[in-house]
């Protein structure tokens, strides 16, 4: 495909990763962008996207339309592209789309959250879908999707970015290496309803991490002599007590290990 005189959604996660440089020399027909066409990873994963959208229209019993469904805008002087792998059959006046992934049997949603964050937001704003269905196949084993909505804040922190980067191949301002663009977090971003929060300066919250961390081998150590008191115990015993605590079998032959209030 040829990419250039637009900006695409695989674009976005090099623009806000700080790839400029790279990209800028393809962008301005410097460079060609390199061959994915032998590239296994790719092209697996493309040729699968359309068992991947037919799983996720079997588990979510619905409908999926607009495969491939091709959104142009241009903002600002900016050209811009998108292609959906899918669209859901809504009657609302925003859809929800479906971004289609295949990754290595061990990666993590999490993981691919972070990384595909950047194109899927900029498919929701073509679009105008007010979420996006990521639909995952991890090696040949696994299936799972997220559902992650559309946010406005991570929007237009991007716009910046698509403006000052599409300036500099306007002008033809080769960009210093790569920029040091500012990481943009996506704690606040909606997957499935919820959102992540970073505790780091809550000292409430770091205190009682150190005390859940100090006491873990502490936890560790008194669940195995408690078991290993619990196995001492023969079946034809109904106490077993020694100075320090006893054991009692219950009418139920469960055991309850008491310390003595001396202790």
């Amino acid at each position: 495909m040829n990419r250039l005189g637009f900006l695409g959604g695989s674009d976005m996660r090099r623009i806000m990763n700080g790839q400029w440089g790279t990209l800028w020399e393809e962008k301005t027909g410097r460079v060609q962008p390199d061959d994915l066409s032998n590239v296994l990873p790719v092209q697996l994963g493309s040729f699968t996207e359309q068992f991947n959208l037919d799983w996720f229209a079997q588990e979510y019993e619905t409908e999926i339309k607009d495969s491939q469904r091709e959104f142009k805008l241009n903002w600002n002087g900016v050209p811009l592209k998108g292609q959906v792998d899918g669209m859901l059959n809504k009657h609302d006046t925003m859809a929800d789309i479906i971004e289609c992934k295949h990754t290595y049997e061990m990666n993590k949603m999490d993981s691919c959250l972070e990384m595909y964050m950047p194109q899927m937001q900029f498919y929701m704003w073509l679009a105008q879908a007010k979420g996006c269905y990521l639909s995952v196949i991890f090696g040949n084993r696994r299936w799972e999707s997220a559902y992650v909505q559309i946010n406005w804040d991570y929007i237009h922190k991007m716009q910046v970015h698509i403006k000052e980067f599409w300036r500099l191949v306007r002008e033809d301002i080769a960009p210093f290496n790569d920029s040091d663009v500012p990481p943009v977090s996506i704690d606040k971003i909606k997957v499935d309803g919820l959102v992540r929060r970073d505790a780091s300066s809550d000292n409430e919250f770091i205190s009682r991490c150190h005390d859940y961390i100090e006491q873990e081998q502490s936890a560790k150590l008194f669940e195995s002599a408690k078991a290993d008191l619990k196995a001492m115990v023969g079946d034809d015993e109904r106490e077993v007590y020694c100075d320090l605590l006893t054991i009692k079998r219950d009418k139920r032959g469960s055991l309850r290990v008491t310390v003595k209030e001396n202790q």
